[in-house]
């Protein structure tokens, strides 16, 4: 299949040649974009660098690329799946990785480790009051620094010559402009993504786990599924 990915200007190194080795090509649309918060960015380090944080979570890989390499020492460091920690290990952090890839997992990974220590977490300017709450009732302390803002891009995404729409966050799905039409398969990279797909009327076709690899995974399970009972009628 031809799939449209949605990711952010620049941030799609090795989706084609992931989707490739599924049997798939994909192109990249961006209804987002990155602007970057350099006085926060330099906050966070200096905090890291005064020893305030017991740990530190990226919960993507643009934090993390943007962060990492700046830190000359670091506290124990959790990356939300192995794309990030490899992002961190470019600037030499070994990162623990959680079990899946959604933040909700962190506080049940950490269990009462967590109690009476901080947290620092660069971000996105997107709130997650979830795993803030969970934070703090584990008896842990959180520091949130905003280092980039997710802008709108405003542009219609290119579907015109996809057969699949894969959208890889809930942000992007919401801040998109684009037409639906018949024929045209719709994707979520996990299940928050789908659950704001159908919120907003157009229920996903296929769900992944959070990554890229296991939704092109989910996508070939589908196509086989379809096919099977395709098979079945005639």
């Amino acid at each position: 299949m031809k799939i449209a990915i949605t990711r952010l200007e620049n941030k799609a190194a090795g989706d084609r040649a992931l989707c490739a080795s599924y049997g798939h090509d994909c192109y990249t649309v961006s209804p987002l974009r990155a602007e970057l918060r350099a006085d926060r960015v330099a906050a966070f380090v200096d905090a890291v660098h005064r020893g305030e944080f017991d740990c530190l979570f990226f919960s993507s890989a643009l934090p993390a690329g943007i962060v990492g390499p700046k830190l000359t020492r670091w506290p124990r460091v959790i990356a939300i799946g192995p794309k990030t920690a490899e992002t961190l290990r470019e600037s030499g952090i070994e990162a623990e990785v959680l079990p899946s890839f959604y933040s909700r997992d962190f506080v049940p990974y950490l269990g009462d480790w967590l109690r009476g220590r901080t947290v620092g977490i660069p971000r996105a300017d997107v709130p997650n009051p979830g795993l803030l709450g969970a934070i703090a009732a584990a008896g842990g302390k959180v520091h949130e620094e905003r280092v980039y803002a997710l802008v709108p891009t405003g542009e219609e995404l290119a579907l015109d010559g996809a057969e699949a729409a894969l959208f890889t966050s809930a942000m992007s799905y919401r801040e998109a402009r684009w037409r639906p039409r018949d024929g045209l398969l719709l994707v979520a990279i996990g299940d928050i993504t789908a659950d704001a797909m159908r919120a907003g009327g157009h229920p996903p076709a296929v769900v992944g786990d959070g990554s890229l690899a296991g939704t092109l995974d989910a996508l070939n399970r589908y196509l086989e599924g379809v096919s099977r009972r395709d098979h079945d009628r005639a």
